[in-house]
């Protein structure tokens, strides 16, 4: 089976919204071993739309549609596939209870286009959406297969992942298994010629996906039974984790916070923040992991240095003769939000986001993360400008460094790049 994806919006088009959509599509059926030969985009236009979607009908097995399921007036997808394909239309009962259901927990009124949105083609198989108010579903017709899928990244993703994958799996011929691994320390580039090996196998397959700051693997494999194609897969993890070691902080997991979190959790331990050039945004990565607040009761932005000294004690002498943005000052951070915390561990960071700030001494782009546990003290010195205004991206890969370096002890694993506190203080 061969895929095509038509994302419908005229928003996309105009490059307001990125199409994350057609990238997750594209992975999600990769690892299920259907082929997307194309993609498309096509704005809020029946006539183009009815277009778009003869030609994908004319070259793919598979056309999903992402987009257009809404109430509006320019919500047009779901009509114009069922005049492609000579569907009509019908209310369904379920769609209808949740989408009165929805309105009745916010309290507001359901406007009569709304309904518009319960109407599924005849002969459909319905995905029901529990995120938002748009069902999605599939309908199969001489041959060919259309899956309308929602816009929303928030409602698109679990509804594929739940009842899309599962209507798909049956025009398999086998059972697909993938296991993610993902990875911090190791630029893809670096990575690459240390697991092509596996790169190059064709059952299971080993790919891999660049994010910010990390690397994600894909190991998939595929075969005739579950069971089968678990084992073919945990052979070739083992053997990544074995060639990569440490930088490989999970497996089928989402985020290095939540690594961080589930390791505190597990040891009873607790974790205090302090931030000042990432202004926060450490401690909402740690907050949006569901009870995250059993470990983590205690964050501070000291963006001035006059809050460094009153609220984290560090010595105005420090802050002084080395600096805001110093491998001292970020030690006294991590060592004060302990203590203030009452937290077993103190994690600190402070740095040059620019674009503006930077000399050639201390540069855009500098950033010093340290680590407390009460008896010992280290820190780490990052060099995360490139190019360009990058603000955000060194915010980023600092809150990560950060994380990686609580993983790294929570693990006992080598504080790689990292020196102890006593090589600042001697």
């Amino acid at each position: 089976m061969n895929a095509e994806i038509v994302a419908v919006g005229t928003e996309l088009l105009l490059g307001d919204i990125v199409n994350t959509n057609a990238q997750f599509l594209a992975q999600e059926l990769a690892a299920m071993g259907i082929g997307v030969h194309f993609q498309s985009v096509v704005g809020d236009n029946p006539d183009r739309l009815r277009q778009t979607l003869e030609l994908a009908l004319g070259r793919a097995d598979l056309v999903i549609t992402s987009g257009g399921l809404g109430p509006t007036d320019d919500d047009l997808t779901k009509q114009t596939i069922c005049r492609a394909l000579g569907v009509e239309l019908y209310e369904d009962k379920r769609a209808r209870e949740m989408l009165e259901a929805h309105f009745g927990k916010t309290g507001r009124v359901i406007t009569p286009n709304n309904y518009k949105q319960v109407m599924l083609p005849q002969g459909c198989v319905p995905f029901y959406n529990e995120f938002g108010t748009a069902p999605g579903c599939a309908v199969e017709k001489d041959g060919k297969v259309v899956m309308m899928l929602p816009g929303p990244p928030r409602e698109i993703v679990p509804m594929f992942l739940k009842d899309g994958r599962e209507f798909l799996a049956r025009y398999g011929d086998g059972v697909i298994v993938s296991t993610n691994l993902r990875e911090y320390g190791i630029g893809e580039s670096a990575l690459e010629p240390m697991v092509q090996e596996f790169l190059d196998g064709a059952n299971p397959t080993t790919a891999l996906y660049a994010k910010e700051g990390e690397v994600l693997i894909r190991v998939t494999a595929k075969e005739k039974d579950r069971e089968t194609a678990n084992k073919m897969c945990r052979i070739t993890v083992n053997n990544i984790k074995a060639v990569l070691g440490d930088v490989v902080y999970g497996e089928n997991v989402d985020s290095l916070e939540q690594v961080v979190v589930g390791l505190l959790k597990e040891q009873g331990k607790t974790l205090a923040t302090a931030e000042s050039c990432t202004g926060g945004l450490l401690s909402m990565r740690l907050t949006r992991i569901p009870g995250a607040s059993a470990v983590f009761e205690y964050g501070v932005c000291t963006y001035a240095n006059r809050i460094k000294a009153k609220m984290l004690h560090v010595p105005e002498a420090v802050l002084e003769q080395f600096g805001a943005v110093s491998p001292q000052t970020a030690l006294a951070m991590a060592r004060g939000v302990r203590e203030e915390g009452g937290a077993d561990l103190g994690v600190s960071i402070t740095g040059i986001a620019g674009p503006e700030g930077g000399t050639p001494e201390k540069p855009v782009g500098l950033v010093y993360v340290a680590l407390c546990d009460g008896e010992n003290a280290w820190v780490k010195e990052l060099r995360l400008h490139r190019s360009g205004r990058e603000r955000e991206y060194i915010r980023s890969l600092a809150a990560m460094q950060a994380l990686d370096l609580v993983r790294r002890r929570l693990c006992g694993f080598p504080l790689i790049g990292a020196k102890s506190g006593e090589d600042y203080e001697r």
